[in-house]
């Protein structure tokens, strides 16, 4: 976990405590998902198309612990295609009924000072930036979902000592922490999300439908995000 997204939640903390001693309120704060690294175009997407790769990296080990183990990560965690109606179906389900109370969370939370204003997408506007973004969000998916769920699940359940409860409490509040950079709505907002996403995870065995789902809110939002207009947009913004 300290390789990916234990370290993202210690460096959200890190981020989070920046915008609350920086004298100003949070809600005028931006924190922006996927921000440009280069004014460079060709240089940018270069950056980009790593960044997504080596963020996966850490999903292949897991694959080759849980195979050095005698699993089978495909079947026993459920990341696999014999499924392929329920897991659409399931998650696109799962993204309608997330996604909606999660638009009026961060409306909410923006409003009452408690986050951040949430930026999807820093990118400039090139023939590959919906591609990049539609990658970016298939790889947050993948990372969180196979890591957070799948494997964290699986292990604290081989240990033997914690309850269910306790499970899906870890699971939840690490999906949270490392939300944190966006303030307390974003924290608040993921640790729900991670209770229904482990609660599910628990009753099918299956990360597949989690991973459809996730991707699909990532999509909307970033894609979203780059190609509506800002009149569109402006409910979500802050406004002193």
């Amino acid at each position: 976990m300290l390789l990916s997204l234990g370290q993202s939640a210690i460096w959200s903390v890190v981020s989070l405590t920046a915008k609350l001693t920086a004298g100003k309120p949070l809600a005028s704060q931006t924190a922006t998902l996927n921000p440009a690294t280069s004014a460079r175009p060709y240089l940018d997407l270069t950056n980009q198309l790593l960044g997504i790769v080596f963020d996966l990296i850490p999903v292949l080990l897991v694959w080759y612990l849980l195979r050095r183990d005698d699993m089978r990560p495909g079947r026993d965690l459920g990341i696999d295609l014999r499924r392929p109606g329920f897991d659409i179906g399931w998650g696109a389900g799962l993204a309608a009924g997330i996604g909606i109370p999660g638009l009026l969370l961060v409306y909410a939370a923006l409003q009452l000072g408690l986050s951040a204003q949430i930026v999807p997408s820093g990118l400039n506007a090139y023939w590959w930036t919906v591609p990049v973004l539609i990658l970016a969000a298939i790889q947050n998916a993948v990372l969180e979902e196979v890591l957070v769920v799948g494997y964290l699940i699986t292990r604290l359940q081989q240990i033997g000592r914690l309850s269910v409860p306790l499970i899906i409490l870890c699971s939840a509040v690490l999906r949270g922490s490392y939300h944190l950079y966006q303030g307390f709505g974003g924290f608040i907002g993921n640790v729900a999300m991670g209770v229904v996403f482990a609660l599910f995870y628990l009753k099918t065995k299956r990360v597949m439908p989690l991973i459809v789902a996730h991707s699909l809110l990532d999509i909307t939002a970033f894609v979203g995000y780059e190609l509506l207009p800002d009149s569109w947009l402006d409910w979500l913004r802050y406004h002193p």
